[in-house]
């Protein structure tokens, strides 16, 4: 058996904090689910934190922040602010991400609206079928349902 097979019952025997005293002194432990995967859903939490924090923000086109957002513009700011550079266009970003079915989506994906093979807009995925964006000219940052099924989704990593 190996130290890293041995380190759940260690864990229930000795505690959590033995354990982790047993890694500082070169032991090693494995957390499930603490991986790639993770970094990449603090990294979307924390765009998606600051994408809503930037509600009502109006709308112009070709701006990136931070008072004013066109939709790009809103998901390179927000991903910035968390640690990742994203590029300038909607198009550009959904080349840029690992594209996902709607069935794994997951609050902090980009959702990228198309028509045909064209992207036109893009948002944040916040969970129950709405998004973080920046609408149009008149409008303002805000928190809205998706209305159509011509999306596609792309996780940043």
């Amino acid at each position: 058996m190996t130290a890293l097979n041995r380190v759940p019952s260690l864990m229930a025997r000795a505690g959590t904090a033995s354990a982790l005293t047993l890694a500082a002194v070169g032991g090693s432990i494995a957390v499930p689910g603490l991986s790639g995967d993770a970094s990449a859903a603090a990294l979307a939490t924390k765009a998606l934190q600051v994408a809503a924090s930037k509600k009502g923000s109006p709308y112009q086109y070709g701006a990136t922040g931070p008072r004013r957002f066109d939709c790009s513009g809103l998901t390179l700011y927000s991903f910035k602010k968390a640690g990742k550079s994203l590029p300038r266009t909607a198009a550009q970003q959904y080349n840029k991400t690992h594209h996902i079915s709607a069935g794994s989506r997951q609050a902090g994906d980009l959702v990228f609206f198309h028509s045909g093979s064209s992207v036109y807009h893009v948002g944040i995925y916040a969970g129950h079928g709405k998004i973080w964006h920046a609408p149009r000219t008149g409008d303002v940052v805000r928190l809205q349902k998706i209305w159509t099924r011509s999306v596609w989704y792309g996780r940043v990593n």
